[in-house]
């Protein structure tokens, strides 16, 4: 508003002033005043076409910088020593590492994802990967890693002998080049999503992908964060792994909680 008013002022010289009823009147009269009115609207029409350019300018240096530090690392597999059967895998900054657990910080990032809900993971697994397979061979687009489970518990009363049917969401990490603009999927059950910037705490260990093994070890994930004091999402976690699931032993898998609040690290070797 004082712009404004700075610019009333200078068309007018002093011929502009305030009425008492919020409104503004003109003392000069009869020929100039068409004159008056004719700058005026020539100054207040610069005035807006600047405005719009600086705010545009503005609009986009604050989108560029909120992508460039928010974007992920997705880079060459060679980075990672467990992440060896794709090119391109999800790459992340170390916190700190635990005896029992290292936190990690993940940019956001895009993904193609699908979901199912069975009782036992072992036998969502193969369609929910068999869908997303698809969805990257009918495209063309080289498979990354991880894949990611996103296993959110069934909270009502509802089980079978103690057993409830939980929701499994597998993800695939869509690759460097496809990240802002990925293809459109043609199955109806096969989507498109972005997950935001997230602190998780991670645990890994090797073997079959499996109900059993994943269970107990995020459950001792689960009792070492609990006995550390850490604040974490507890109705949901990830299963992640970094092999074909032709790999039938040895391969390489990780549990993840997502970090609420401030990580902790005590008794921890702090990453540089």
């Amino acid at each position: 508003m004082t712009f404004l008013f700075t610019s009333l002022t200078f068309v007018t010289g002093k011929s502009c002033r305030g009425s008492g009823s919020g409104q503004f009147s003109f003392h000069k009269q009869g020929g100039n005043k068409r004159m008056l009115w004719t700058r005026l609207s020539i100054q207040l029409q610069k005035h807006r076409t600047q405005h719009s350019a600086m705010m545009i300018y503005i609009s986009g240096l604050v989108g560029f910088l909120l992508v460039l530090t928010a974007e992920a690392r997705i880079g060459s597999s060679s980075e990672l020593d467990f992440c060896s059967e794709t090119e391109q895998c999800l790459l992340f900054d170390s916190i700190c590492k635990t005896d029992g657990y290292e936190v990690r910080d993940y940019g956001n990032v895009t993904w193609v994802w699908t979901e199912e809900k069975s009782y036992f993971m072992d036998f969502a697994i193969y369609p929910l990967f068999r869908r997303l397979f698809n969805y990257i061979r009918d495209f063309g687009i080289e498979m990354t890693a991880p894949v990611i489970i996103n296993i959110a518990e069934d909270k009502s009363s509802f089980s079978i002998f103690g057993m409830k049917k939980n929701t499994y969401t597998m993800s695939f990490l869509m690759p460097a080049e496809h990240q802002a603009n990925p293809p459109r999927p043609n199955d109806r059950k096969v989507k498109i999503g972005h997950m935001d910037a997230m602190k998780v705490y991670v645990r890994s260990y090797k073997g079959l992908m499996s109900s059993f093994l994943y269970k107990g070890e995020a459950d001792a994930l689960s009792s070492d964060l609990d006995s550390a004091g850490a604040n974490y999402e507890k109705d949901h976690n990830y299963a992640v792994g970094y092999n074909s699931p032709k790999k039938m032993f040895d391969s390489y898998n990780e549990v993840w909680y997502v970090v609420n609040g401030e990580p902790v690290c005590s008794s921890s070797e702090e990453m540089g």
